[in-house]
């Protein structure tokens, strides 16, 4: 939040506008910027200019920091790490623009369609309008599993804990989640207690017996590799937790909110992995689990960007029209 401050040179007052923004490595980075012909006792029109300036010095300082501070790669270039950032600053702009109101609208759209899609990628088969039905009626649908309406209902709770940045990534909290998730569905919460396969996928998943130390490694590594881009680590961390698979159930709902977690504890946007998509995300578990991680990472770029630009910019504008 920018703050108007004073200074004093060679005897003569002078008044900055600044704020102050923390930096991924932990630094705190002023930006001001001097404010012409301010007087503190009087009206000052040109305040709203003085923070677009303010909002544009800092802009582009950290769409350039972004560029150069995260680990390069041939899919995180410097290009492409600038361009996630520039996303991030846009979607915070559009969030300040519109009422709190509206903002919770948004989440609670933005859950409807994440638990639908997430849901149905497991073979759920609850219509988006079921599912709202569900959500926003709390009503139970004639004629569809209860275990389905209860997997929608456990994962807008989930959602409303990962946007008020309640759920953190590590080991109590994931658990947590899947706890969430389960509930009153007839799996059994916590790390799995007999072994499990991955239909389709020539590939062992942890075993029981070393699931907890696998994973405890697993969220080391997160926390250690804080130069990759939040949205690589996360898809790094998505390729590896779904290929222990270390829940009975519900590993790739968990793993996918664990990516909207990640997103959302560095102030970027969330993303949905779309129903239609299925095959081709299945194929990039599957190049990942040999060890070609561009794959996913090309497709977590994709849908971060699509989730953006299709529902985030569009819908805002939306609500910004009425």
């Amino acid at each position: 939040m920018a703050f108007i401050s004073k200074k004093t040179l060679r005897g003569k007052a002078r008044y900055y506008l600044e704020k102050s923004i923390r930096l991924p490595d932990g630094r705190v980075k002023k930006f001001s910027v001097y404010l012409k012909n301010y007087k503190p006792d009087s009206r000052f029109e040109e305040l709203n200019q003085y923070e677009n300036q303010l909002s544009k010095k800092a802009r582009n300082f950290l769409i350039g920091y972004a560029g150069d501070f995260y680990r390069k790669s041939g899919t995180f270039s410097k290009e492409t790490l600038r361009a996630l950032e520039e996303r991030k600053l846009e979607y915070r702009e559009l969030v300040k623009k519109i009422s709190e109101k509206q903002l919770q609208d948004v989440i609670d759209r933005f859950a409807v369609n994440f638990t639908y899609e997430s849901n149905a990628i497991e073979g759920n088969s609850l219509t988006l309008k079921d599912v709202a039905i569900v959500l926003h009626e709390k009503k139970t649908l004639e004629g569809k599993d209860l275990r389905e309406i209860y997997e929608t209902l456990n994962t807008r709770e989930a959602m409303k804990l990962i946007f008020l940045n309640k759920l953190k990534v590590n080991e109590e909290d994931i658990i947590k989640l899947h706890k969430i998730l389960v509930k009153d569905t007839g799996v059994a919460a916590g790390y799995k207690k007999l072994p499990n396969f991955l239909l389709g996928r020539a590939v062992k998943t942890a075993s029981p017996e070393t699931v907890k130390e696998e994973m405890e490694a697993l969220i080391s590594w997160y926390h250690e590799n804080r130069d990759l881009h939040p949205l690589q680590r996360a898809a790094i961390f998505h390729g590896k937790f779904e290929k222990m698979h270390p829940f009975e159930d519900g590993n790739g709902r968990v793993g996918r909110l664990l990516i909207n977690i990640m997103l959302i504890s560095y102030d970027y946007p969330p993303l949905i992995i779309r129903k239609t998509h299925r095959l081709s995300y299945l194929k990039c578990l599957e190049a990942f689990d040999r060890g070609y991680e561009d794959k996913l990472n090309r497709f977590l770029i994709e849908k971060y960007k699509h989730t953006y630009e299709k529902f985030f910019r569009v819908y805002v504008k939306y609500l910004k029209s009425l």
